[in-house]
């Protein structure tokens, strides 16, 4: 039997004298292989990943196990009982590691280029120029379409998505023997997260990597992985081959994960609204354009986030905008709060109730501005860098209420408490800090302080891409259970269609600016006709090992707009108009 690349044994972790978060768990991961830890949020996963390469917290206490890593030499060490200088040669060299937040992870001081290369000046003494040639080629396959550019841009100047694919590379750039991914395609669009998926397994094949693939992501598991291990409160509930497990599993914990999986229904369902014309939200020939910041002598590159976008949100419905990271989602969603202004020419339109006066979002004065701002909230994608690291929770939710002036100070923590209770938290963490939380329960605590100063408008950018399946599902009948009791409207920004299938009266597909399909979820999913829309039904995962993702289909959709069918193909954003092929489907090709 051929010795595990990483043996651990009875790993238990634990906080100051509290009982262990990690208790007793034991895994093996064999060269070239993919080992899943699967688990909702706050189940041990991550800091198990991270007591292999030791970047615990330092109250974080080992108080038992051994981490027995082989290198590819055939030496085995302890990694639990190395010098701090010795992990320092293992850390990105041997073994790297891929963080669930890559806006934390990136030094925001820094160019992505250097940021990434620095691994091969520390590791592989490489001259810079070779460094920056293997970078280059690094950023081209993680799906990157201008690598230059991307070498050039600081972190803050790139979507989530793309923050993400920049982590990917620094991660990968090395060749590592063993990849730790810790849920490396939650921030991704599906196309991205697909080929991802694909770059991962080529460059398991080319160099014989390991991965430990922590996820919550039971379609990812079955496209990747030949053993899972399940957690579920520090403890391992279920381990043993990917086909078994998934194809049945034996335990009950592991039963509710499959239970809770988001899924694009296979079955159309009926279709859930008729068209009205009271619009709470009306975006009219909007586009959006940035000026780069030029280096050296070069002129500004001008970039169109979005090019003539037209989105009617129904009041009380849910508006759903797809498609892959920087195709100008977020940026709709900017300007349709008012946080960024539209191109001249461009309108968008609010209405707060039926019989109310309509708001130009785009020329609103002062006081016009403060009342839309209690009307409409924001749910932001990444709920690291959303809430206050200094504000207790408390006081981060019952500061929109002081701002507006809104009850007293036992009111506004009432209200703090109850919105607790309605995202399934406990008033009891009021006192406590954010970073006192997982990465989901993070999530929760910004839907709540969104929710505190009852809008009617709620613009959700990738609300449930960092949740775990079981609490993205608690989410989703939540933000459903709102949205039916109260009238609530959503402009919801997505890349995960299942979830989008579930939650959304429409849905408008955006590629690079431009919205190329849109239709309800029961035409779009039954029915799609634009190559790019096919593409990103193919490459969402499954949870089954006999239903792989598709990369040629994926590949052929999100490819080049050049490379598609004749009646769909343009060139930048010169695109054929937004055509009605039948009643409420519209579809941008040429007739």
């Amino acid at each position: 039997m051929s010795t595990p690349l990483l043996d651990v044994r009875d790993l238990s972790i634990g906080f100051g004298s509290a009982e262990p978060v990690v208790r007793d768990v034991s895994f093996q991961v064999m060269p070239g292989e993919t080992l899943a830890l699967v688990g909702e949020s706050g189940s041990g996963k991550t800091i198990t990943c991270r007591s292999v390469l030791r970047i615990l917290p330092p109250t974080a206490d080992i108080r038992s196990g051994v981490i027995d890593f082989t290198s590819s030499g055939g030496k085995t060490v302890n990694l639990l009982a190395q010098s701090e200088r010795k992990m320092r040669q293992v850390r990105g060299d041997q073994i790297s590691m891929i963080f669930q937040e890559p806006m934390r992870s990136l030094s925001p001081l820094h160019r992505l280029g250097d940021q990434v290369s620095e691994v091969l000046l520390l590791h592989r003494d490489m001259r810079a120029s070779d460094a920056k040639k293997t970078v280059l080629e690094t950023f081209d396959r993680v799906g990157f379409p201008e690598p230059e550019r991307v070498w050039r841009s600081y972190p803050f100047e790139m979507s989530g998505g793309m923050r993400q694919r920049a982590m990917i590379a620094m991660a990968m750039v090395a060749r590592p023997e063993l990849l730790i991914a810790d849920e490396p395609t939650t921030a991704l669009d599906v196309t991205t997260q697909a080929q991802v998926l694909g770059l991962i397994k080529d460059l398991q094949k080319d160099t014989g990597m390991a991965v430990i693939l922590v996820t919550h992501d039971l379609g990812v598991v079955a496209n990747m992985a030949e053993t899972v291990v399940v957690m579920n409160k520090g403890r391992v509930m279920e381990r043993g081959p990917a086909p078994a497990v998934l194809g049945a599993p034996a335990h009950g914990y592991t039963k509710k994960l499959f239970a809770a999986a988001p899924m694009i229904p296979e079955v159309a369902a009926p279709a859930r609204a008729e068209q009205s014309n009271d619009l709470i939200l009306d975006l009219r020939d909007v586009s959006k354009t940035y000026t780069m910041r030029a280096g050296g002598w070069s002129k500004p590159v001008t970039i169109t986030a979005c090019h003539e976008v037209n989105l009617s949100l129904q009041r009380g419905k849910t508006l759903a905008v797809v498609g892959e990271s920087g195709s100008g989602k977020t940026t709709c969603a900017r300007i349709a709060l008012g946080a960024e202004l539209p191109d001249p020419g461009g309108q968008v339109l609010f209405q707060p109730a039926p019989d109310a006066d309509t708001v130009p979002i785009h020329a609103m004065s002062p006081d016009e501005r403060v009342c839309f701002q209690r009307q409409a909230q924001m749910v932001f994608q990444d709920p690291y860098s959303s809430l206050s690291p200094r504000m207790r929770v408390q006081q981060a939710l019952t500061e929109p209420m002081e701002i507006h002036n809104l009850g007293t100070r036992a009111d506004r923590r009432e209200k703090a408490a109850e919105m607790l209770r309605w995202v399934g938290l406990d008033p009891s963490m009021l006192s406590r800090y954010p970073h006192a939380f997982s990465g989901g329960q993070r999530q929760r605590l910004s839907i709540a302080r969104a929710l505190t100063l009852d809008p009617v408008l709620l613009v959700c950018d990738e609300p449930t891409s960092a949740l775990d399946v079981s609490v993205q599902e608690q989410i989703l009948c939540l933000l459903e259970n709102i949205r039916d009791r109260v009238g609530l409207s959503y402009l919801f920004i997505s890349h995960d269609l299942a979830v989008v299938a579930r939650i959304a009266d429409e849905v408008a597909v955006m590629r690079q600016g431009v919205i190329v399909e849109q239709a309800p979820p029961d035409t779009l999913f039954y029915n799609p006709r634009h190559p790019y829309t096919r593409a990103l039904i193919a490459a969402q995962p499954e949870p089954d090992v006999n239903r792989p993702i598709n990369l040629g289909l994926v590949a052929k959709g999100a490819g080049k707009p050049s490379s598609w069918p004749e009646a769909f193909r343009f060139e930048g954003v010169a695109a054929p108009a937004l055509t009605e092929l039948e009643p409420g489907h519209k579809v941008r090709c040429h007739v």
